[in-house]
């Protein structure tokens, strides 16, 4: 089952989508082509699956971390119950902001 995707925001320097999964839901694998920013709307845990293996990721509502490009993975809803969260990808940089 895949995760759904909603572009909150999208314009010449950056894009948010919302991310939802449902329990077992996945973004199937990808490789980010921009710096972004994970902020989690929900609590809980997600399968990380690259080349090499899998892990797990406690991510914690209003908790954000950063990632630069590159990073190529498979992203898994490892819970009982919808988990959400925003990703903001910064596409071009601006004076003051990158």
């Amino acid at each position: 089952m895949k995760a759904t995707a909603h572009v909150q925001v999208e314009n010449e320097w950056v894009k948010v989508t919302e991310w939802r999964f449902a329990p077992g839901a996945e973004t199937g694998h990808h490789v980010h082509g921009y710096d972004y920013v994970v902020v989690p709307l929900t609590s809980g845990v997600l399968r990380l699956e690259d080349g090499v293996g899998a892990s797990e990721a406690q991510l914690t509502s209003g908790v954000a971390y950063a990632r630069r490009k590159g990073v190529a993975h498979n992203v898994i809803n490892a819970n009982g119950f919808e988990f959400r969260f925003l990703e903001i990808e910064i596409i071009k940089g601006q004076a003051g902001l990158y």
